[in-house]
């Protein structure tokens, strides 16, 4: 329970002369060195070097003892986990570091004199060294074991378990370093693991498997954290890939090692083939390149899947290629059959490459091909023009073997390279020798190449095992192809692939907000002051309002003051009621003849909701119409983001001559579409820059406009007191202006000089502007919307009839589906109901729903006391024409923006159900103000 995972590194690695000898290589041979040393770990290098050429030579049988079959997962290899004590940090002793220091300070052959290394056996231990140190080096500080990562503030905990037992395939081209390498990460991932070795170098890679396992237990993992195979056979791999207690396999191998691991049913990592094609162009450091890529053609003989296996050259520089080259040891095949034999020697007729030449040498390679080459010759190299499966040249390789393309140019070379890849290669590795300063030829190849690992002037070989030509590639010896390749991931493997990660959310609510225009003036006759904040800043100025507002000479008001400031207006007075598209495109049009510097909007709801459109469209007319009207769940995380304004328009000014829709505070318009419906614009990016508040401007109201507007005034306040994402401080508002329309709505219909009266509903209308601003409205404007721009009645009207059914139905407590928002914890909307009786003085004593009924019934006698339609029956809407109407509506009130923040969230049949009953009347008795059964609150 004390194992530490650089304890086991230095395990594996140290000087040592306490184990057991290897076998004597195939062949025979003198004794054989001691397991353990300071080359890679001479322990793993000397059992790499017991297969003969790299380890790749076939078992002779003399392996020592293991399982016989699939192991049977005893205690330790059976447990899903390690003991969780090991953090991630290098936590060694200052002893363990010195002689981990000492290790590397005594660097020699183990055994030297007694074993004769070939230059594959030499590559073999530069693996085997790297899959340690360079694996433990990048991944000592990685915590790997239980939390992970914490966020006490924003609430989140992830916690890494063990995805294992793993089952881990190791391909014959890398025998030891592979094994090496996943013990590591399994270790590091608290993960046992049984290795299935390729037949032809099982006692090699047991060998490592072993020192592995016996230098882990010796630190304190579990006695059998690590097994394997000790004869493999295909049938025995199948056995152990569906054993019950293997959660996780990890191939690298050929194609049917993958393919069989995918299919298996039992989660997989697999990695695909490579087929690396390298791009020369006339910019590159000739010398550089051709060290670079014989540096990987001769690691290991060609036998690491990343490794150059085509080199495509740009015509102005491939002689020059060609000579340096030869010069270095390429022989270049000249005969015809020559190419032929060696392209049959490593391609079988089957298109699958020969296992014999695997990792051999090129002597070896031209005995087997029956031709005779220079003893000199390092790489084995043939001039090729054409790719596909006639030509077995144009094939991964896996050997000291390159294929060598001429192309016309650099375009000419990309395509050749991507070619190559497709043709076996896709998604696994590419190269590209050019100058460091050709940053588009970079770009247009990375974009280009088929490939998840792209290197520039470095060696394939090194370059895409990572961690040594880079920096950002993370060090590995099982390399992800993606998608492209058939695999699952695309990257580079490491420990964090073996991991599930178990993620802990503790509920944390959103940030809210109160936005509001910079400015806001408020109080009778104060035109003239507000406006004189023009002077020296504004020149042109724009005044955007409807007919009305001009033939009554309200505009004059405006324009006589900013005349005073010797400013230039226009006006604009051809905003419609219910703004259309091509009301907006028309003022639009203005605004690109006149150049205004600053837009004033005069008048109701529609002049103002128009010019906030006109101004966003006419400073971005790219944004379109679509992106506008498209709905969200959350301002803040919305798909189409409005820009900021003010390029062009450096203010937009908001005078109501209303006092409904409160639109001079809000970041809402509301437009008309070409299918009949109205449709909200919603972006604080619409709020205007400064907003006017008089009430001298709403004197003149008719009295059924000021009815209309006054309820809907009444149902902004209520709405967005009840809203999911209503706030102490909006519900402030909303509650003031609650008050503020109870008190002064039936005096400023009744009695229109009574200036009081307008004062308040004017104050009310920019105070619940303010509330629903920041906390959203309900359903009421929802079926409102689709209501009146069906059958043509006023908006604050269609409010009125339809908000007492809204709020009966949204006070279930047990509501079929609630709208979701981290802030509304449980249904509230009956209790902050019976909270605006209580402000009113309604119902003292009474329960939540004696509350409830008798705010319902206050605001049906408000509306009755106003002279207002109590039904849509009322409106003189045809009941038949209604009811074949009711189930569009109710689709378009479903998807209203504003629907989002009810507090109940509606079905359909729901929404048809309220529009029927608005069209009957009132949920109560107006006479005895007595309760009628409602069908949907029962």
């Amino acid at each position: 329970r004390n194992i530490r995972f650089d304890d086991v590194l230095l395990l594996i690695l140290r000087e040592g002369q306490s184990h057991q000898r290897l076998p004597p290589p195939r062949g025979g041979g003198g004794g054989a060195p001691p397991v353990g040393g300071g080359v890679a770990g001479a322990a793993i290098a000397a059992a790499a070097g017991a297969g003969g050429t790299g380890g790749a030579g076939r078992d002779d049988g003399s392996g020592r003892e293991g399982p016989a079959g699939v192991p049977e997962l005893q205690p330790g290899a059976g447990r899903r986990d390690l003991p969780a004590r090991e953090s991630g940090g290098e936590q060694g002793p200052g002893s363990s570091r010195e002689a981990r220091r000492g290790e590397h300070g005594t660097r020699r052959p183990r055994g030297q004199g007694t074993v004769s290394f070939s230059t594959a056996d030499v590559s073999q231990v530069i693996k085997n060294h790297y899959a340690a140190e360079f694996v433990y080096n990048k991944y000592k500080h990685l915590k790997t074991v239980d939390v992970v990562e914490r966020d006490v503030a924003r609430g989140y905990t992830r916690i890494a378990e063990p995805v294992g037992p793993i089952c881990a395939f190791v391909p014959v081209t890398n025998p030891t370093s592979t094994v090496v390498f996943k013990t590591l990460i399994a270790l590091k991932t608290r993960n046992a693991i049984v290795f299935s070795p390729h037949p032809a170098a099982a006692r090699s890679s047991n060998e490592a498997a072993r020192v592995c396992a016996e230098e882990a237990v010796r630190a304190g993992a579990p006695k059998d954290c690590v097994r394997w195979l000790e004869e493999p056979t295909r049938d025995l791999s199948t056995r152990l890939l569906h054993h019950p207690e293997i959660n996780f396999a990890l191939a690298t191998g050929g194609p049917s090692v993958v393919e069989a691991s995918y299919s298996s049913g039992t989660p997989a990592i697999g990695v695909g083939a490579g087929n690396a094609p390298a791009l020369v162009d006339e910019t590159a450091d000739i010398d550089m390149a051709v060290s670079s890529i014989f540096m990987s053609k001769t690691f290991d003989n060609g036998m690491i899947c990343a490794a150059e296996q085509a080199v495509v050259v740009v015509d102005d520089v491939y002689d020059v290629f060609k000579k340096s080259l030869e010069e270095r040891g390429a022989y270049f095949l000249q005969e015809a059959a020559s190419k032929k034999a060696v392209g049959d020697c490593i391609v079988k007729d089957n298109l699958k490459i020969n296992p014999d030449i695997v990792g051999k040498s090129p002597m070896e390679i031209a005995a087997m091909a029956g031709i005779t080459i220079p003893e000199t010759t390092l790489v084995i190299a043939n001039e090729v023009e054409e790719i596909g499966d006639h030509e077995k040249w144009s094939f991964e390789k896996l050997s000291p073997t390159l294929a060598v393309y001429r192309a016309k140019d650099f375009e000419d070379g990309v395509r050749i390279c991507k070619d190559l890849a497709f043709h076996g290669g896709e998604g696994h590795t590419s190269a590209l020798y050019t100058s460091p300063l050709n940053r588009k030829r970079v770009e247009r190849f990375e974009r280009e190449m088929p490939t998840y690992h792209v290197l520039v002037d470095s060696p394939s070989t090194f370059g895409a095992i990572g961690d040594m030509y880079n920096f950002h590639i993370d060090p590995s010896l099982t390399l992800g192809c993606g998608t492209a390749g058939g695999n699952s991931v695309s990257v580079n493997v490491g420990p964090e692939n073996l991991l599930n990660y178990k993620s802990v959310a503790e509920k944390r609510e959103n940030m809210q907000w109160i936005r509001v225009p910079p400015t806001i003036y408020f109080k009778r006759g104060i035109i003239n002051e507000a406006l004189a904040d023009l002077r020296g800043s504004s020149e042109r100025v724009m005044v955007v309002t409807d007919p009305n507002m001009k033939e009554l000479g309200v505009v004059d008001t405006v324009t006589d003051a900013l005349r005073d400031l010797d400013i230039k207006c226009h006006v604009h007075d051809e905003v419609a009621p219910e703004p259309s598209f091509q009301c907006i495109r028309d003022g639009i049009e203005a605004m690109q003849h006149f150049k205004p510097d600053t837009v004033i909007a005069l008048g109701g709801g529609s002049p103002l909701d128009a010019a906030k459109v006109m101004r966003l469209l006419y400073e971005h007319p790219e944004l379109k119409v679509t992106d506008l009207v498209a709905r969200f769940l959350d301002i803040r995380k919305r798909i189409h983001k409005f820009p900021a304004l003010g390029s062009k328009i450096k203010k937009l000014i908001e005078i109501p001559t209303t006092s409904g829709t409160g639109a001079e505070m809000t970041p809402f318009a509301v437009i008309s579409a070409d299918d009949g419906y109205k449709y909200p614009v919603c972006s604080y990016a619409l709020t205007p820059d400064m907003a006017i508040v008089d009430p001298e401007f709403a004197a003149g109201m008719p009295k059924t406009l000021t009815a209309n507007t006054g309820y809907d005034v009444l149902t902004h306040a209520v709405e967005s007191y009840v809203s999911v994402m209503a706030t102490d401080y909006t519900q402030a508002l909303s509650a003031r202006a609650v008050l503020l329309v109870d008190r002064h709505l039936s005096n400023a219909v009744n009695k229109p000089d009574d200036m009081a009266a307008r004062e308040g509903m004017h104050n009310a209308s920019a105070i619940a502007g303010v509330a629903f601003a920041n906390a959203f409205l309900g359903i009421s404007h929802s079926m409102a919307h689709a209501l009146g721009a069906r059958f043509h009645i006023p908006h604050g009207l269609c409010n009125a009839l339809v908000l007492s059914h809204v709020m009966l139905y949204n006070a279930s407590t047990h509501p079929t589906k609630m709208t979701a928002f981290p802030q509304y914890r449980y249904p509230q909307a009956k209790k902050h109901y019976a909270e605006l009786a209580d402000m009113l003085g309604l119902c003292p004593g009474g329960s939540d729903d004696d509350k409830l009924h008798a705010l319902v019934c206050r605001f049906e006698h408000l509306k009755a006391s106003a002279g207002m339609p109590l039904s849509v029956a009322e409106c003189g809407v045809d009941k038949d024409s209604y009811a074949a109407a009711v189930h569009d509506m109710a689709e378009h009130a479903f998807d209203d923006q504003c629907t989002g923040a009810n507090p109940r969230y509606p079905l359909i049949k729901e929404l048809e159900a309220l529009y029927l009953a608005a069209y009957d009347g009132p949920p109560i008795d107006m006479n005895t103000c007595a309760r009628q059964i409602y069908s949907l609150n029962t």
